[in-house]
């Protein structure tokens, strides 16, 4: 194993020991925003009564009067000289070197728009990274050493995805990448604007900004994986850390109000520090390299002191305050932890059902191909089926551990699991419709096996926990009970026809309130993270199959447990999906993504 080791175990001032009430009364929240937000038959979470269209907030955040550097585009010929899209999860290639090419190809395959769509109505965008109602709270930050004509020194710039360019928001010290860092890396670092999601989804966007980060987590991987480059979340940083590292600090302080509000308050459309990513060559020597947290931070919170340029946009004129989002936010925010280790496991590959039939399975798609031409299906057709052989080889891409004779399931060391630092929390709960050779019926797909036991303990106690025909060894998948469940999926998915029209659709199960209460609630977001980066997979394996497939943020949650059998915040689902075969509306005109409109969406 090699590791990114933190070199000072002394003085931590992490996390100065929370007293047990505090640490009860920041759970106690966690899980009343929570429940709060949760949809039942009866009544939804709280939201707006209807769009407020005259203050849809803009998609595109630019900071005016910041230095733009336009980044490099692809011809169709060059998408064809990606890798193979299934050779990712076997192996990375080489590592290229960092050059503006490089970084091009890296933000073009993950947060770049893939294309604008177009109707008699109006015009919109779409990005390589899906969103939640198309709203794209996530923002992205390049913190890099000097590329030959972006920057001769060190920088922090944001990527403005309209433009494909970077702009320019600070140069960094020079000595900064060589101190911390191995040679040729780079951060990139997410924040969400909780506005842009709560326009339209009230109380419970803030679950899914989350979901967005983890997908954007998810593209980022899959991006950097085709230039031979790994991912892992520098997850010891803090909230004050990754905020200065950014640049965040220049938004004015937002003061939460005691309830819900409406009016101009522009300060809402500021930016929350998620996380930040090491993005560095494979297969290095990165075992001799130490991170000392502690310097690390100290060099962060002087960039404060750095000349900072550009002035945010704004988004919206009028706004609407959903006071618990950001009452949680402000709970869940993770302290410095100057003992944190980051490890990075060596790559471990993923499960392959059958070497013969990989080329079949995913009609010789590259990696650009396939994540350019994800899209989120709006309807599907209820016909569609799908072989039970790659239904098993989509589910095997999903494991976090990926496929290593005789060992379980749990840490994150394969491919895009494995930017994440701690061990797997999430299962999938699948609603199998219409795959030939497996029974109709509801399976759970166990991703960490230290919680087999207690899944089976909370679960319905007649769910009979057999191994589905032809299914892997290696393939933790149980079938717990036979029944056609397209109706349930569909009324449980808040009516939607897509949940069951599909060849199968799932929840995601995290092992909630046990890991808040283990580690800490920081850890709440991070769930969500975790179903956003599985949702990456399961959007870019439907494709490389050549169907589709949607991510469903509303559901009914406790009518969800109530079907598992769960009693308590154990377990509870956080994301549904479904994967199918769409039904593609032709009224609807796609048109390149660059040069796209010269209009904002």
């Amino acid at each position: 194993m090699s590791s990114f080791s933190s070199s000072s175990k002394s003085n931590n001032t992490t996390q100065q020991q929370q007293q047990p009430q505090e640490q009860e009364q920041k759970l106690s929240h966690v899980l009343k925003y929570h429940n709060q937000t949760k949809h039942n038959f009866n009544n939804y979470a709280r939201g707006p009564h209807g769009l407020d269209w005259a203050n849809q907030p803009n998609p595109f955040r630019r900071y005016i009067s910041s230095p733009l550097f336009p980044l490099l585009h692809f011809t169709p010929q060059q998408e064809q000289q990606s890798p193979f899209y299934p050779s990712l999860f076997n192996s990375l290639p080489s590592p290229k070197p960092i050059s503006k090419s490089t970084i091009s190809q890296f933000l073009h395959d993950s947060l770049a728009l893939s294309a604008w769509k177009s109707t008699s109505f109006s015009t919109w965008s779409l990005r390589v990274n899906p969103s939640s109602g198309n709203l794209h709270p996530t923002e992205a930050y390049v913190i890099s050493p000097s590329i030959e004509s972006i920057s001769d020194t060190p920088f922090v710039a944001h990527y403005a995805p309209k433009e494909h360019s970077l702009e320019l928001r600070t140069q960094i010290p020079s000595g900064f990448f060589h101190k911390f860092f191995p040679p040729n890396s780079f951060l990139v670092g997410f924040s969400s604007i909780f506005w842009r999601e709560s326009w339209k989804y009230g109380e419970r966007g803030f679950r899914y900004c989350n979901h967005d980060v983890g997908h954007a987590i998810g593209a980022v991987s899959m991006a950097a994986a085709s230039l031979g480059w790994d991912v892992k979340l520098l997850d010891g940083l803090g909230f004050e850390e990754l905020k200065f590292l950014m640049g965040l600090h220049v938004f004015p302080e937002f003061e939460n109000p005691l309830r819900a509000v409406k009016g101009k308050i522009p300060e809402i459309e500021f930016e929350h520090p998620d996380c930040v990513m090491l993005v560095f060559p494979s297969g290095g020597s990165v075992s001799e390299f130490d991170l000392d947290y502690k310097e690390l931070s100290n060099a962060i919170l002087d960039f404060s002191k750095l000349d900072w340029i550009g002035k945010p946009n704004s988004l919206s004129k009028e706004h609407v305050c959903w006071d618990i989002i950001y009452k949680s936010a402000e709970i869940v925010k993770k302290p410095l932890n100057l003992e944190d280790r980051l490890v990075v496991e060596p790559f471990q590959r993923s499960g392959v059902y059958s070497e013969t039939e990989t080329e079949s399975f995913y009609k010789g798609l590259t990696v650009r191909e396939v994540v350019r031409k994800r899209r989120s299906a709006v309807d599907m057709d209820g016909v569609t089926t799908m072989k039970r052989e790659t239904f098993y080889q989509i589910l095997s891409h999903c494991l976090p551990s990926g496929s290593e004779a005789g060992k379980k399931q749990r840490r994150q060391s394969s491919l895009p699991f494995r930017a994440l630092p701690w061990d797997a929390e999430v299962h999938a709960a699948l609603f199998v419709h219409r795959v030939v050779g497996l029974p109709q019926g509801l399976y759970l797909l166990v991703r960490n096996e230290d919680h087999f036991g207690e899944l089976k303990k909370a679960m319905n106690p007649d769910f009979v926990w057999t191994k589905p025909e032809g299914c892997p060894d290696d393939l933790p998948l149980y079938e717990l009970l036979r029944s056609d469940y397209r109706r349930v999926a569909k009324q449980l998915s808040c009516h939607q026809d897509i949940a069951s029209d599909g060849c199968f659709s799932l929840g995601m199960l995290a092992r909630m309130e046990p890991t808040l209460r283990e580690k800490d609630v920081w850890m709440y977001p991070r769930l969500f993270w975790e179903t956003g980066v599985l949702g990456q997979v399961l959007y870019l394996e439907a494709h490389a199959v050549g169907i589709s497939a949607t991510g469903i943020g509303c559901f009914f949650d406790d009518p969800v447990h109530q079907l598992l059998g769960l009693k308590d915040s154990t377990f509870q689902s956080l994301y549904h999906f479904t994967v199918g075969s769409p039904v593609v509306d032709k009224r609807i005109m796609s048109l390149p993504a660059y040069p796209g409109p010269g209009v904002d969406a």
